[in-house]
């Protein structure tokens, strides 16, 4: 993902940022952004107008390091082509790897790992070493760090831990970010404040163990505790929570999702799989009988509840009657979003020295079978809307139209899930908008904007046409 550009002044030094990777990690880029905005850099959307590349890398499996690498490669040309004259790789992989890119890649001029990002500032000062690759547990972003958003619209993500405890056995995280360092509540009220006075209206909160928040604070606040800290802030009207683990979702927290209008009955829990033996082997701390449950409690509490969660295949012990356990599942479940990776063996990580009794090849087609039912059942949960009412958050002009425009209703979360394409009447970016569903597509919705008194708005000089066909770019899940 490159950054769009600032309006153009030939004055000041320009800096370009591609950020890789999770929602967490585009985090860190708002940071280093915020740093090159106080030291009087300007960002341009193109790397050949950039006098400094900077690059913050996903190193998490073998996919996202191949991905880091070539965009580095990619990057480190306009060194010759273009303008630049210094390249900085930040994040994950140089966290994971520095020795080894410094080594192999003598064009990157600065290492910056996945706690170093007010370094940067030493960088654009041309005051810093080559190596800047400290201690993960050495920094977690606070409110009053400088941050400048990227996602664009009236939504943010927000960071409300760093690192991770769990053992997880194909997790590389823990190595790289480190244990886990919950932010204080009163320091993410002081920045939903800040954030909503620059006219955010929906919080993301991310971490790597979201639902483990507070536990390694004094007094140890947990999630629901936030949460209600969180609804409190004049201007924001939506909450979504990502990254939310099965144990310990307690019944506050369910009822936040069920019953508080600020709370959105949207679950993102990385389930990874549901074949007892697969889930032992993970180190998952739970059987998939329990995961049945799970979905049963929370579908039954939460009304309207959407679930997204990530699956992963051909890890260590898959045999050929476990993913079928896990296909099972997947049809029980009816899941609204999902995510399926491969398994990496990753250096560090418990997985690693056990045997790959699963081939590539297999745990891909493993892979595309999964997303075949799911992208089934995903159609059917959207179609389903057709006819009904959805509150939209308009984000701002269609990708499909310039004379359109989109949003997403509670059920999508930003980036990953999909929209919903407003197709009449007129809205402000950052406004909530009930709309009828008229059409759907295998993870977009076409909805008409109904006005605040509940009918249709349409644009003037128009009818309403009693049928329309819809041609829908399809979007990754």
């Amino acid at each position: 993902m490159s950054l769009s550009s600032d309006k153009e002044n030939h004055d000041t030094k320009t800096i370009h940022f591609v950020s890789l990777g999770c929602a967490k990690n585009r985090v860190d880029t708002e940071v280093m952004l915020g740093v090159s905005d106080e030291e009087g850099y300007r960002l341009v959307g193109s790397p050949e107008e950039a006098e400094v590349i900077v690059v913050n890398t996903c190193g998490f499996i073998g996919p996202a390091k191949k991905e880091s690498i070539e965009t580095i490669l990619e990057m480190a040309q306009y060194k010759e082509e273009g303008q630049c004259e210094r390249l900085v790789v930040a994040g994950c992989l140089s966290q994971r790897y520095p020795e080894e890119l410094a080594r192999e890649l003598p064009e990157v001029d600065h290492l910056l790992g996945s706690s170093d990002m007010l370094a940067l500032s030493k960088v654009l000062r041309r005051e810093a070493e080559r190596m800047l690759v400290g201690n993960p547990a050495n920094w977690t972003i606070r409110a009053s760090d400088p941050r400048r958003l990227s996602l664009g619209g009236p939504s943010a993500y927000v960071k409300i831990a760093e690192g991770c405890n769990r053992s997880c056995s194909f997790c590389a995280i823990p190595g790289i970010r480190g244990k886990q360092r919950s932010r204080e509540v009163a320091d993410l009220v002081m920045e939903a404040t800040r954030l909503a006075e620059q006219g955010v209206v929906e919080l993301n909160l991310v971490s790597q163990d979201t639902i483990a928040y507070g536990r390694d604070l004094e007094g140890r606040p947990d999630l629901a505790t936030l949460v209600e800290a969180l609804t409190e802030v004049p201007g924001i009207r939506w909450i979504r929570l990502h990254y939310l683990y099965p144990e310990r979702l307690d019944e506050r927290l369910i009822e936040l999702m069920a019953s508080h209008p600020k709370v959105l009955p949207y679950i993102d829990m990385p389930l990874q799989h549901a074949s007892d033996g697969v889930l032992r082997a993970m180190r998952r701390g739970h059987g998939g009988d329990r995961l049945y449950r799970l979905v049963d409690r929370v579908r039954e509490a939460i009304p309207g509840l959407v679930f997204r969660t990530t699956f992963l295949v051909g890890h260590p012990g898959e045999t050929d009657e476990a993913f079928e356990e896990l296909l099972e599942f997947v049809r029980y479940a009816e899941f609204d979003h999902v995510g399926v990776f491969t398994y990496s063996p990753e250096e560090g990580t418990r997985a690693h020295g056990m045997e790959a009794d699963v081939p590539p090849a297999v745990a891909r087609k493993r892979q595309r079978k999964l997303m075949s039912v799911q992208r089934a059942i995903s159609r059917e949960r959207l179609r389903a809307r057709i006819g009904h009412e959805v509150e939209v958050l308009v984000t701002g002009p269609s990708e499909e139209s310039e004379y359109l425009l989109e949003g997403r209703f509670y059920g999508q979360a930003p980036e990953v899930d999909g929209k919903v394409i407003l197709a009449n009447g007129e809205a402000e970016i950052g406004e909530i908008r009930r709309a009828l569903v008229i059409n759907a597509s295998d993870y977009d919705l076409v909805a008409d904007l109904l006005t605040r008194d509940g009918v249709w708005d349409p644009p003037p000089g128009t009818r309403r046409p009693r049928k329309r066909k819809v041609r829908l770019r399809t979007l990754p899940t």
